[in-house]
């Protein structure tokens, strides 16, 4: 027997998971729910769902299993905490949460309630971290599993992604007919989780300290002071220390003249593993192989395995790892405890930035209950 799985979101990115959701072999039934009632009928007759809802309050009073919410972003924690109270489980896009305010300790305190209330309600949380599913994370957590990289000592995660590149109608779409010119700008480092996952997710460390800069344009015009999260910072730098001794870079970029490239290097003291926009390399002392990460993959259902979907292919493992966790009543990969480890390091990032680089302890709520 199966679960019941309810999509919550249809706007852009959120329609694209209903299909996999419909085609795992173990969801025997699926419910939409958008507050936009045209948008709504249309993802229903679309996909052929009958069972419709009009808002998380109605759908949450259902017999419904599991929730995906893929709403807005600052929105997450807080329908994530409400879904796990009403005795259902709850998967949400990333980051877990975000601040139009800039408001790290905002971020932080959801960060608390939502590792409490998973352990508290013990149902399943699950963040959709896609870069934990790129054939480069699966092919490095092969590695680290086989011991080939030896002592991690030095990592490097870039999210290289300007501007120009959608983010304005992005920043737009989101608000709809809320935005404004105040809602101009954001804080890169709160939304560190592409960076930050894969790194955290291999290794098996987190991390404990950070020191971090920032740089602004000359003629910034959306990224100001007399916004709603006063960040002037388009591309923030953050070095940090890490559980395993290891040190790691990170960056936030919105402003560089390149295509876009979300990835991250790692190097160990036996082997590396290295991804830049020529493609993937493994290295030992004396070798260097290229690695042909079209051939990596993890095994899915037949159903799912044909058309993975977007950001490397990791949509249906997403949707593959919330259910198969609920099914075999385990944590998810990225459970409660691993996604805020994901997101505190880009949060106490920031607040070093504003302190001109001072080295701040970031902090940690353990392992997964």
């Amino acid at each position: 027997m199966g679960i019941s799985v309810g999509m919550v979101g249809l706007g852009a990115f959120g329609s694209h998971f209903i299909k996999p959701v419909i085609d795992h072999p173990e969801v025997d039934r699926v419910a939409l729910c958008d507050l936009d009632p045209e948008k709504l009928a249309e993802k229903a007759k679309q996909f052929d769902i009958s069972e419709c809802y009009s808002s998380l309050d109605d759908i949450l009073a259902s017999d419904i299993d599991a929730v995906m919410i893929i709403t807005q972003p600052w929105l997450h924690a807080p329908q994530a905490i409400q879904a796990m109270e009403a005795g259902k489980h709850a998967y949400t896009a990333v980051p877990i949460i975000t601040s139009p305010e800039g408001d790290g300790q905002l971020i932080l305190d959801w960060c608390d309630k939502l590792v409490e209330a998973a352990g508290r309600t013990g149902m399943n949380y699950m963040m959709g971290e896609t870069t934990c599913y790129r054939p480069e994370t699966i092919y490095c957590r092969r590695k680290a599993a086989a011991g080939e990289f030896g002592h991690f000592c030095y990592a490097e995660g870039h999210y290289f992604h300007d501007m120009e590149h959608q983010l304005y109608d992005v920043a737009k779409w989101r608000w709809g007919k809320d935005w404004n010119d105040r809602r101009r700008g954001n804080v890169p480092m709160h939304y560190p989780t592409h960076s930050t996952g894969g790194i955290i997710n291999i290794t098996g460390a987190h991390v404990t300290e950070v020191s971090a800069m920032g740089y602004t344009k000359p003629d910034e015009d959306w990224f100001l002071e007399d916004t709603d999260s006063g960040n002037t910072h388009s591309d923030m730098t953050a070095l940090y220390r890490m559980s395993n001794g290891m040190v790691m870079r990170h960056c936030e970029f919105r402003r560089i003249g390149t295509p876009g490239i979300e990835t991250f290097r790692l190097y160990g003291t036996e082997g590396s593993f290295e991804r830049n926009f020529n493609g993937s390399i493994w290295m030992t002392r004396t070798t260097q192989d290229d690695v042909r990460l079209d051939e990596v993959s993890d095994p899915l259902p037949e159903a799912l395995a044909a058309e993975k979907g977007g950001h490397g292919g990791s949509h249906s493992y997403l949707v593959h790892e919330f259910v198969s966790s609920i099914i075999a009543q385990r944590q998810p990969l990225v459970n409660a405890w691993e996604a805020v480890r994901y997101m505190a390091p880009g949060v106490m990032a920031y607040e070093s930035i504003l302190k001109d680089g001072e080295t701040l302890k970031v902090p940690d709520w353990g392992d997964a209950k």
